[in-house]
Protein backbone atom coordinates (compact mmCIF):
# COMPACT_ATOMS: atom_id res chain seq x y z
CA UNK A 1 0.00 0.00 0.00
CA UNK A 2 1.15 3.56 -0.68
CA UNK A 3 2.14 5.51 2.45
CA UNK A 4 0.54 8.99 2.45
CA UNK A 5 2.17 12.11 3.82
CA UNK A 6 1.53 12.78 7.50
CA UNK A 7 -1.09 15.45 6.78
CA UNK A 8 -2.78 13.59 3.91
CA UNK A 9 -6.18 11.92 4.38
CA UNK A 10 -6.09 8.13 4.25
CA UNK A 11 -8.00 6.45 1.45
CA UNK A 12 -10.16 3.32 1.35
CA UNK A 13 -11.02 1.52 -1.90
CA UNK A 14 -14.45 -0.14 -2.04
CA UNK A 15 -15.50 -2.87 -4.51
CA UNK A 16 -18.56 -5.09 -4.80
CA UNK A 17 -18.19 -8.51 -6.40
CA UNK A 18 -19.96 -11.65 -7.51
CA UNK A 19 -18.08 -14.39 -9.38
CA UNK A 20 -15.34 -12.03 -10.58
CA UNK A 21 -12.35 -14.39 -10.24
CA UNK A 22 -11.29 -13.68 -13.83
CA UNK A 23 -11.14 -9.90 -13.46
CA UNK A 24 -10.69 -9.01 -9.80
CA UNK A 25 -6.91 -9.43 -9.50
CA UNK A 26 -6.17 -6.68 -12.04
CA UNK A 27 -8.65 -4.37 -10.34
CA UNK A 28 -7.05 -4.91 -6.94
CA UNK A 29 -3.54 -4.46 -8.34
CA UNK A 30 -4.50 -1.03 -9.68
CA UNK A 31 -5.59 -0.03 -6.15
CA UNK A 32 -2.29 -0.82 -4.42
CA UNK A 33 -1.79 2.88 -3.64
CA UNK A 34 -4.84 2.92 -1.34
CA UNK A 35 -4.51 2.46 2.42
CA UNK A 36 -7.07 -0.34 2.56
CA UNK A 37 -9.31 -2.27 0.18
CA UNK A 38 -12.85 -3.31 1.09
CA UNK A 39 -14.54 -6.06 -0.94
CA UNK A 40 -18.23 -6.82 -0.40
CA UNK A 41 -19.03 -10.14 -2.05
CA UNK A 42 -22.48 -11.57 -2.80
CA UNK A 43 -21.52 -15.15 -1.90
CA UNK A 44 -19.49 -15.96 -5.03
CA UNK A 45 -19.16 -19.61 -6.05
CA UNK A 46 -15.77 -19.16 -7.72
CA UNK A 47 -12.38 -18.04 -6.33
CA UNK A 48 -13.33 -14.36 -5.96
CA UNK A 49 -13.09 -14.30 -2.17
CA UNK A 50 -9.80 -16.22 -2.11
CA UNK A 51 -8.25 -13.81 -4.64
CA UNK A 52 -9.40 -10.78 -2.65
CA UNK A 53 -8.03 -12.14 0.62
CA UNK A 54 -4.73 -13.16 -0.99
CA UNK A 55 -4.21 -9.56 -2.12
CA UNK A 56 -4.88 -8.16 1.32
CA UNK A 57 -8.46 -6.98 0.94
CA UNK A 58 -10.92 -7.00 3.82
CA UNK A 59 -13.80 -9.17 2.63
CA UNK A 60 -17.41 -8.92 3.80
CA UNK A 61 -20.09 -11.38 2.65
CA UNK A 62 -23.55 -9.93 2.10
CA UNK A 63 -26.56 -11.12 0.07
CA UNK A 64 -27.15 -8.92 -2.98
CA UNK A 65 -30.06 -6.52 -2.45
CA UNK A 66 -29.29 -4.03 -5.21
CA UNK A 67 -26.29 -2.28 -6.73
CA UNK A 68 -26.76 0.99 -4.86
CA UNK A 69 -27.35 -0.53 -1.44
CA UNK A 70 -24.46 -2.98 -1.89
CA UNK A 71 -22.06 -0.15 -2.74
CA UNK A 72 -23.27 1.98 0.14
CA UNK A 73 -22.75 -0.94 2.51
CA UNK A 74 -19.16 -1.23 1.25
CA UNK A 75 -18.58 2.48 1.91
CA UNK A 76 -19.89 2.08 5.46
CA UNK A 77 -17.35 -0.69 6.19
CA UNK A 78 -14.37 1.50 5.30
CA UNK A 79 -12.00 2.62 8.05
CA UNK A 80 -11.36 5.98 6.37
CA UNK A 81 -13.73 8.76 5.36
CA UNK A 82 -12.30 9.30 1.87
CA UNK A 83 -13.36 6.40 -0.35
CA UNK A 84 -12.66 5.36 -3.93
CA UNK A 85 -15.40 3.12 -5.38
CA UNK A 86 -14.78 0.73 -8.27
CA UNK A 87 -16.46 -2.23 -9.92
CA UNK A 88 -14.43 -5.40 -10.45
CA UNK A 89 -14.30 -4.74 -14.21
CA UNK A 90 -12.60 -1.34 -13.70
CA UNK A 91 -8.96 -0.37 -13.17
CA UNK A 92 -7.31 2.88 -12.12
CA UNK A 93 -4.94 3.97 -14.89
CA UNK A 94 -1.45 5.24 -13.94
CA UNK A 95 -2.42 8.78 -14.94
CA UNK A 96 -5.55 8.70 -12.77
CA UNK A 97 -3.60 7.18 -9.86
CA UNK A 98 -1.10 10.04 -10.03
CA UNK A 99 -3.94 12.59 -10.13
CA UNK A 100 -5.61 11.01 -7.08
CA UNK A 101 -2.35 10.97 -5.12
CA UNK A 102 -1.66 14.60 -6.02
CA UNK A 103 -5.14 15.60 -4.83
CA UNK A 104 -4.70 13.62 -1.62
CA UNK A 105 -1.37 15.34 -0.91
CA UNK A 106 -3.24 18.67 -0.92
CA UNK A 107 -5.78 17.34 1.59
CA UNK A 108 -8.30 17.07 -1.28
CA UNK A 109 -8.28 20.86 -1.44
CA UNK A 110 -11.75 21.60 -0.10
CA UNK A 111 -13.58 19.29 -2.52
CA UNK A 112 -16.35 16.97 -1.37
CA UNK A 113 -15.75 14.62 -4.28
CA UNK A 114 -13.98 14.03 -7.58
CA UNK A 115 -15.14 12.80 -10.96
CA UNK A 116 -13.06 11.45 -13.81
CA UNK A 117 -13.50 9.97 -17.27
CA UNK A 118 -14.24 6.29 -17.79
CA UNK A 119 -12.63 4.68 -20.84
CA UNK A 120 -14.38 1.48 -21.95
CA UNK A 121 -12.96 -1.40 -23.95
CA UNK A 122 -15.41 -2.73 -26.52
CA UNK A 123 -14.31 -6.03 -28.02
CA UNK A 124 -10.69 -5.07 -28.55
CA UNK A 125 -10.90 -1.31 -28.97
CA UNK A 126 -11.21 1.52 -26.48
CA UNK A 127 -14.14 3.75 -27.40
CA UNK A 128 -13.12 7.42 -27.33
CA UNK A 129 -16.18 9.02 -28.93
CA UNK A 130 -19.97 8.89 -28.96
CA UNK A 131 -22.00 8.19 -25.84
CA UNK A 132 -19.22 5.97 -24.48
CA UNK A 133 -16.62 8.65 -23.65
CA UNK A 134 -15.74 10.56 -21.54
CA UNK A 135 -18.61 9.12 -19.43
CA UNK A 136 -17.41 10.97 -16.31
CA UNK A 137 -18.27 9.29 -13.01
CA UNK A 138 -18.11 10.49 -9.40
CA UNK A 139 -16.25 7.74 -7.55
CA UNK A 140 -13.88 9.47 -5.13
CA UNK A 141 -15.58 11.29 -2.28
CA UNK A 142 -15.78 12.13 1.42
CA UNK A 143 -18.42 9.76 2.79
CA UNK A 144 -19.26 12.29 5.52
CA UNK A 145 -20.65 14.52 2.77
CA UNK A 146 -22.24 12.00 0.43
CA UNK A 147 -22.49 8.45 -0.81
CA UNK A 148 -24.67 6.10 -2.85
CA UNK A 149 -27.93 7.80 -1.94
CA UNK A 150 -31.53 7.54 -3.13
CA UNK A 151 -33.73 4.57 -3.90
CA UNK A 152 -32.72 3.66 -7.46
CA UNK A 153 -30.81 0.37 -7.43
CA UNK A 154 -30.00 0.37 -11.17
CA UNK A 155 -27.75 2.90 -12.96
CA UNK A 156 -26.85 4.05 -9.47
CA UNK A 157 -24.68 7.12 -8.96
CA UNK A 158 -22.89 8.61 -5.99
CA UNK A 159 -23.62 12.20 -4.98
CA UNK A 160 -22.12 14.64 -2.49
CA UNK A 161 -23.02 17.87 -0.74
CA UNK A 162 -20.30 20.30 -1.78
CA UNK A 163 -17.85 21.08 -4.59
CA UNK A 164 -16.99 18.36 -7.12
CA UNK A 165 -13.76 18.62 -9.09
CA UNK A 166 -12.58 16.74 -12.19
CA UNK A 167 -9.32 14.77 -12.21
CA UNK A 168 -7.12 13.96 -15.19
CA UNK A 169 -6.66 10.34 -16.23
CA UNK A 170 -9.06 7.54 -17.06
CA UNK A 171 -10.84 4.85 -15.13
CA UNK A 172 -10.30 1.91 -17.50
CA UNK A 173 -13.40 -0.24 -17.94
CA UNK A 174 -13.75 -3.79 -19.33
CA UNK A 175 -17.54 -4.16 -19.18
CA UNK A 176 -18.31 -7.14 -21.45
CA UNK A 177 -16.88 -10.62 -21.82
CA UNK A 178 -18.90 -11.34 -24.97
CA UNK A 179 -21.76 -9.94 -27.03
CA UNK A 180 -24.08 -12.54 -25.53
CA UNK A 181 -23.17 -11.34 -22.04
CA UNK A 182 -23.71 -7.72 -23.05
CA UNK A 183 -27.14 -8.45 -24.51
CA UNK A 184 -28.22 -10.39 -21.41
CA UNK A 185 -26.90 -7.63 -19.15
CA UNK A 186 -28.63 -4.83 -21.03
CA UNK A 187 -31.93 -6.72 -21.08
CA UNK A 188 -31.74 -7.23 -17.31
CA UNK A 189 -30.90 -3.56 -16.77
CA UNK A 190 -33.70 -2.48 -19.12
CA UNK A 191 -36.22 -4.47 -17.07
CA UNK A 192 -34.93 -3.12 -13.77
CA UNK A 193 -35.00 0.45 -15.06
CA UNK A 194 -38.51 0.06 -16.52
CA UNK A 195 -39.78 -1.28 -13.19
CA UNK A 196 -38.12 1.59 -11.34
CA UNK A 197 -39.62 4.22 -13.65
CA UNK A 198 -43.06 2.59 -13.52
CA UNK A 199 -42.98 2.59 -9.70
CA UNK A 200 -42.16 6.33 -9.79
CA UNK A 201 -45.14 7.05 -12.03
CA UNK A 202 -43.28 7.51 -15.31
CA UNK A 203 -45.12 6.31 -18.43
CA UNK A 204 -44.15 5.52 -22.03
CA UNK A 205 -45.90 6.86 -25.12
CA UNK A 206 -46.16 5.68 -28.71
CA UNK A 207 -43.90 8.56 -29.73
CA UNK A 208 -41.23 7.46 -27.27
CA UNK A 209 -41.49 3.88 -28.49
CA UNK A 210 -40.59 5.04 -32.00
CA UNK A 211 -38.34 8.05 -31.44
CA UNK A 212 -36.31 7.40 -28.29
CA UNK A 213 -34.22 4.48 -29.64
CA UNK A 214 -33.56 6.34 -32.90
CA UNK A 215 -32.48 9.48 -31.04
CA UNK A 216 -30.13 7.49 -28.81
CA UNK A 217 -28.47 5.95 -31.89
CA UNK A 218 -28.06 9.11 -33.94
CA UNK A 219 -27.04 11.26 -30.97
CA UNK A 220 -24.18 8.90 -30.12
CA UNK A 221 -23.15 7.67 -33.53
CA UNK A 222 -23.43 10.86 -35.57
CA UNK A 223 -23.67 13.97 -33.39
CA UNK A 224 -21.14 12.81 -30.79
CA UNK A 225 -18.79 11.19 -33.29
CA UNK A 226 -19.30 7.53 -32.49
CA UNK A 227 -18.55 6.73 -36.14
CA UNK A 228 -14.92 7.69 -35.46
CA UNK A 229 -14.57 4.45 -33.47
CA UNK A 230 -15.12 2.36 -36.63
CA UNK A 231 -17.28 -0.74 -36.60
CA UNK A 232 -16.91 -0.95 -32.82
CA UNK A 233 -18.66 2.40 -32.51
CA UNK A 234 -21.42 1.30 -34.89
CA UNK A 235 -22.17 -1.94 -33.01
CA UNK A 236 -22.01 -0.14 -29.67
CA UNK A 237 -24.48 2.52 -30.83
CA UNK A 238 -26.90 -0.14 -32.12
CA UNK A 239 -26.81 -2.15 -28.90
CA UNK A 240 -27.27 0.93 -26.71
CA UNK A 241 -30.20 2.06 -28.84
CA UNK A 242 -31.70 -1.39 -28.41
CA UNK A 243 -31.41 -0.98 -24.63
CA UNK A 244 -33.57 2.15 -24.87
CA UNK A 245 -36.03 0.25 -27.06
CA UNK A 246 -36.26 -2.64 -24.57
CA UNK A 247 -36.71 -0.34 -21.59
CA UNK A 248 -39.44 1.68 -23.31
CA UNK A 249 -41.29 -1.44 -24.52
CA UNK A 250 -41.17 -2.95 -21.03
CA UNK A 251 -42.47 0.27 -19.48
CA UNK A 252 -45.29 0.29 -22.06
CA UNK A 253 -46.20 -3.29 -21.16
CA UNK A 254 -46.15 -2.58 -17.42
CA UNK A 255 -48.48 0.39 -17.73
CA UNK A 256 -50.83 -1.78 -19.80
CA UNK A 257 -50.85 -4.50 -17.14
CA UNK A 258 -48.84 -7.00 -19.18
CA UNK A 259 -46.01 -9.20 -17.84
CA UNK A 260 -42.37 -8.54 -18.71
CA UNK A 261 -41.01 -11.67 -16.97
CA UNK A 262 -42.21 -15.25 -16.58
CA UNK A 263 -44.34 -15.82 -13.53
CA UNK A 264 -42.84 -18.30 -11.04
CA UNK A 265 -44.48 -21.76 -11.12
CA UNK A 266 -47.04 -22.48 -8.38
CA UNK A 267 -45.66 -24.07 -5.26
CA UNK A 268 -45.62 -27.84 -5.68
CA UNK A 269 -46.26 -27.68 -9.44
CA UNK A 270 -43.03 -29.51 -10.29
CA UNK A 271 -43.76 -32.29 -7.84
CA UNK A 272 -47.31 -32.67 -9.08
CA UNK A 273 -46.19 -32.90 -12.69
CA UNK A 274 -43.45 -35.42 -11.84
CA UNK A 275 -44.55 -37.39 -8.75
CA UNK A 276 -41.65 -39.08 -7.00
CA UNK A 277 -39.06 -36.75 -8.60
CA UNK A 278 -37.25 -33.83 -6.97
CA UNK A 279 -37.11 -30.57 -8.92
CA UNK A 280 -33.93 -30.12 -10.95
CA UNK A 281 -31.34 -27.43 -10.32
CA UNK A 282 -31.93 -23.85 -11.33
CA UNK A 283 -29.66 -20.92 -12.07
CA UNK A 284 -26.68 -20.49 -14.38
CA UNK A 285 -25.26 -23.97 -13.75
CA UNK A 286 -28.50 -25.76 -14.58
Amino acid sequence: MNVPQATSPRLSACIITFNEAGRLADCLASLAFCDEIIVVDSHSTDATVAIAEAQGAKVFLRPFKGFRSQKQFAVEQAAHDWVLCLDADERVSPALRDAILAARDTGFNGAAGYRFARLSDYFGRFLRHGNAYPDRVLRLFDRRRGGWRGTREIHEAASVDGPVQTLAGDLVHYPYRSLEQQLAKTQKYARMMAEHEFARGKRASLAKLVLSPAWRFWRGYLFRGGFLDGWHGLVYAYVRANYVRQKTVMLWLLQNHQPVTDAPPPVGAASAANPGQRPGPSGPDA
